[in-house]
């Protein structure tokens, strides 16, 4: 078996049989890579909770070439970010950045710029607001990944912004006379689409820092409906957060 080594993120994982566990890494060498911990699930593991969603450290594995999965043979933890996993916004963000990992990554497809956004975006969710690091992350993968939306023109007919009343569909802004019968188009405003803008192209601390106001949840609805448009299916994080905010309510207040 050839042995492998990468520092990595836990982004998924799920039981196997009575005592191992299945996990998915995005790791910085290799990509999105997928490999069995044998006995993990065991009190007395060598794993002692290693495996948890959002931790970094570094992988050791063993490839055999003939499978799939790759053999784990340890993980050191580097850093375990546990504030993610106290309270149920930070797990819903945080988990709605994976799920974009998970579904817009190939497998064993190395992106080292990707895993240091990932990385990036995941210690900082740890020190500040969960929901503006989730928007700033989404904006700058889909770059990395290739699914860049155009804001500067209408993709349809191709005349040049801004628009007033535009939509944001398959691969980017559609303006109001293309938008009759394309479906899945989302409104954004014209502030939204400089916001956006901005967004993937200031520094990172900038991009965190910068003043949105309503703006915010405007974008995070708009790039829920692209990311939507591009794994087929609404993310199962945003329904976890849509539920949280609805059980967070005043009982007179829920629908």
């Amino acid at each position: 078996m050839a042995p492998g080594k990468s520092a990595a993120v836990v982004i998924g994982s799920f039981p196997l049989g009575e005592s191992d566990r299945v996990v998915t890494f995005f790791s910085r060498e290799h990509g999105k890579l997928r490999g069995v911990a044998r006995a993990s699930r065991r009190p007395r593991s060598r794993f002692a909770g290693a495996l948890e969603l959002f931790t970094v450290g570094e992988l050791v594995f063993f490839d055999n070439g003939r499978s799939e999965l790759v053999q784990i043979d340890h993980f050191d933890v580097v850093h375990p970010l546990a504030r993610l996993r106290e309270d149920l916004d930070r797990i819903g963000h945080a988990s709605w950045i994976l799920e974009c990992i998970g579904r817009l990554t190939a497998e064993r497809d190395p992106h080292i710029g990707l895993y240091a956004l990932l990385t990036r975006s995941l210690r900082s969710m740890e020190r500040g607001a969960a929901g503006r690091v989730a928007i700033c992350f989404i904006a700058r993968c889909l770059d990395a990944v290739g699914h860049r939306p155009r804001l500067d023109a209408c993709v349809e007919c191709g005349r040049t912004g801004p628009f007033p009343r535009a939509r944001l569909g398959e691969g980017g802004l559609v303006c109001e006379p293309c938008a009759p019968g394309l479906p899945g188009l989302v409104a954004i405003s014209p502030a939204a689409v400089s916001a956006l803008d901005a967004l993937r192209r200031v520094a990172w601390e900038d991009a965190l820092a910068a003043p949105l106001g309503r703006t915010e949840g405007e974008l995070k609805t708009v790039l829920e409906a692209y990311v939507t448009r591009l794994i087929g299916h609404a993310p199962r994080a945003t329904k976890f957060l849509r539920e949280v905010r609805r059980v967070a309510r005043p009982a007179g207040d829920r629908g």
